[in-house]
């Protein structure tokens, strides 16, 4: 990983806290587990109070459409400013700017016990999304300063994105738990104690930001503010076409001055002296590829997800904890799998281990279109299958992007990521729901089926899967094949490798 590091003397113990890289994962445990809890606690408010809503509703008592909005202004700010806050990390500091993102993350948390309004709780989630737009690229770049062995990256990385998409699984499983003990407000207040704690590890553990990590081009504002607003309107715009419609007057403009702001953005980022996400990085196959590829897994995880909620407390009427634990496979899978996967990319390669990890998601999806009629042990196979695959692809494109972007990108690398994870998940998410809405009825009842709308339901599921897995096969095998041979995270080194065998 020294293409990651730069080039640096030694420091002096009086003037960093940690050492720049560590030798072992136990040695690194203290950074290590900081940013898993990070990680942990921005993932886990994407999905912390969707388990909530009812509850805030009574409350406050909030509408609807206002409801909404208390989850989807989390995840319009995460997903629109990831990649700004990428870009801020790599000018500014990488540890810097996430001791402040987790400040400001846990004090604004801690405000959650004097919200009144459902616009004050709108607020406050949209001022969360921020933070963790500031923290979530970062939490994931700094594993690469830790170490300067290729071999603990690769341990130390799945762990910390396991425990990420843990989070975003458990958690209605999570506030459905406290809820049953304490108030809807600690759900956010307890925030508070997990950022302080992962504060004081990153401050003690991580290496402070040296300039040979970092650029010294100026801050592209006018880049910033038109990928904000060309991601946010997006992923809002998918979000509109599923309650709205997708030829409502709302999400016809979203997507219209979504596009606009994009071909902005491009225009912006090709004459500007110092652009915030240099375009020519796409045209490399590793970044170009892993982008693609991520955004495929994206969408598998997030309308299994979905789907599996849908099915388990419509169809099968658990109770949403219950239907929470549905998802449990899917982290054991993630957890047991991981030493095949590694194993699968040692031998094969990138290129090759996701475009089997490609075909497992396929086939997997597909099968779930059979065994959504044939009980939950059928579906759960057909999540382990999803998950090996999702498991391989995901890790191994994250690694490979992030290694694969210049050596003072590393954070915009990250949000890249991120970015495409978070659209990803919104086209998931609104796959699902239009395709259900489309097949089966627009406003699910609550309460007992009738035969035949589990019936319906099922036969939309079918649909909706088989339509998935070729989608999702197609999407990652395009991506994957974009991918280099290389059998380590220095993408560097292996694209040479390749120009050099091609020139001869």
């Amino acid at each position: 990983m020294s293409a990651i590091h730069g080039s640096e003397g030694q420091p002096s113990p009086s003037t960093t806290p940690a050492p720049r890289t560590y030798t072992s994962l136990r040695a690194a445990w203290i950074p290590l587990t900081a940013l898993c809890l990070a990680f942990f606690v921005e993932m886990v408010d994407n999905t912390l109070l969707s388990i909530a809503l009812p509850t805030i509703g009574r409350d406050l008592g909030s509408s609807t459409t206002s409801l909404q909005w208390v989850t989807g202004a989390y995840a319009l700010t995460f997903g629109g400013l990831m990649l700004t806050a990428g870009s801020l990390a790599d000018r500014f500091g990488r540890r810097r700017v996430l001791l402040i993102g987790l400040t400001a993350f846990g004090t604004i948390s801690l405000a959650a016990w004097f919200v009144e309004s459902t616009a004050e709780l709108i607020a406050l989630r949209a001022a969360l999304g921020l933070c963790a737009a500031a923290m979530a690229p970062i939490t994931n770049s700094l594993v690469f300063r830790l170490f300067d062995d290729d071999q603990l990256v690769r341990k130390a990385f799945p762990v910390m994105m396991i425990v990420g998409m843990s989070g975003f699984i458990l958690g209605p499983l999570i506030g459905g738990t406290a809820l049953t003990h304490v108030r809807w407000e600690w759900l956010l207040v307890v925030n508070a104690p997990i950022a302080l704690i992962a504060w004081i590890g990153v401050r003690v553990g991580v290496a402070k930001d040296h300039p040979d990590d970092l650029t010294g081009d100026a801050l592209d504002l006018p880049g910033a503010i038109w990928s904000m607003t060309a991601i946010g309107l997006g992923c809002y715009g998918l979000t509109s076409g599923v309650e709205h419609g997708w030829l409502s007057a709302t999400t016809l403009a979203c997507f219209l001055a979504a596009s606009a702001a994009a071909i902005l953005f491009v225009r912006r980022e090709r004459s500007a002296v110092f652009p915030m996400l240099d375009l020519r990085v796409f045209q490399n196959g590793t970044v170009r590829g892993a982008v693609i590829a991520q955004v495929g897994t994206a969408i598998a995880m997030a309308a299994v997800m979905f789907a599996l909620i849908l099915h388990c407390q419509y169809a099968y009427g658990w109770s949403p904890m219950k239907a929470g634990l549905a998802n449990l496979p899917m982290i054991v899978a993630m957890l047991l799998l991981s030493p095949v996967s590694e194993a699968m990319v040692k031998r094969y390669g990138h290129r090759i281990a996701c475009l089997i990890g490609a075909g497992l998601m396929a086939v997997s999806i597909g099968w779930m279109a059979f065994a959504v009629e044939h009980g939950y042990l059928a579906i759960a196979i057909g999540i382990v299958g999803m998950t090996a695959g999702l498991r391989t692809v995901f890790m191994t494109c994250a690694v490979a992007l992030i290694g694969g972007m210049p050596a003072n990108r590393t954070s915009l690398g990250a949000a890249l990521n991120d970015t495409a994870q978070e659209v990803g998940t919104s086209i998931g998410t609104a796959l699902v729901g239009t395709l259900i809405a489309a097949l089966v009825t627009t406003v699910l009842p609550i309460g007992a089926w009738s035969p035949e709308l589990v019936a319906s339901f099922f036969h939309g599921e079918r649909v909706t899967f088989a339509i998935l897995a070729v989608v999702v096969g197609l999407v990652v095998a395009y991506g994957s094949l974009q991918l280099t041979d290389s059998h380590e995270t220095d993408e560097h080194a292996a694209e040479q490798t390749d120009e050099a065998a091609g020139a001869h």
